[in-house]
């Protein structure tokens, strides 16, 4: 497998991935809001090219608020206000590295085109409903991505913010990769070890470690 494209057209061929087409075309044509745009859905995937991925942060699935979700776990479009998990994630970069200021918007384009793969486990949401497109097979195709990165590449780092992200550990080979784990980033859940785990600084060390460029998280 040479790239994500390649893999996506594979998937495509796959009766679950006609079945989830189906499913989330026919919810647009029904008239509902669906999250991101259909051009956004992949970004993930179109940012940052398979033999680039040197970062993997799991998200759940995307934002289902008005002009949020664009295709990249976490991030917004530029111009929209900062999403409270988004805002703790600044938060933890800053007690991790002093020298991070946050930024005030979120678009979080520019990790992704330095290999920070930003991936969600489900690629689709209805607007205002979150998990609304939960196992309808975005699951599957997300686990073959993390099954892919696993054998394809050598010394990533993912980074499973919460319960939902951390179902995919089975997937990915600790001796050969880096497995770090937090609670999510939600305020919900943030204040019980997230803004301490510094796993930004940990993710630059054990790269810098494997001989690969770190990463600039200043935005």
């Amino acid at each position: 497998m040479t790239d994500w494209l390649d893999f996506i057209e594979q998937e495509k061929q796959q009766a679950y991935f006609k079945q989830l087409t189906a499913f989330v075309e026919g919810e647009r044509l029904a008239g509902k809001t669906i999250y991101p745009a259909e051009q956004d859905v992949l970004n993930a995937f179109l940012l940052t090219p398979l033999k680039d991925v040197r970062v993997v942060i799991l998200g759940q699935d995307p934002y289902h608020g008005a002009g949020q979700a664009h295709g990249l776990s976490f991030s917004i479009a530029s111009d929209i206000k900062l999403p409270p998990s988004l805002k703790n994630i600044y938060k933890a970069l800053a007690l991790d590295d002093e020298t991070f200021t946050p930024p005030t918007h979120g678009n979080l384009t520019a990790w992704a085109k330095q290999g920070v793969m930003l991936l969600n486990t489900v690629l689709t949401v209805e607007a205002g409903k979150a998990h609304s497109h939960a196992k309808k097979g975005w699951e599957l195709f997300t686990d073959k991505a993390i099954e892919l990165l696993n054998a394809n590449n050598e010394s990533i780092v993912f980074m499973l913010w919460g319960a939902h992200a951390q179902q995919k550990e089975k997937m990915i080979d600790g001796n050969k990769h880096c497995i770090l784990k937090s609670v999510h980033p939600s305020p919900l859940s943030a204040h019980r070890g997230f803004f301490e785990c510094q796993h930004f600084s940990k993710a630059n060390a054990y790269l810098q470690k494997a001989n690969k460029q770190t990463i600039t998280w200043q935005l």
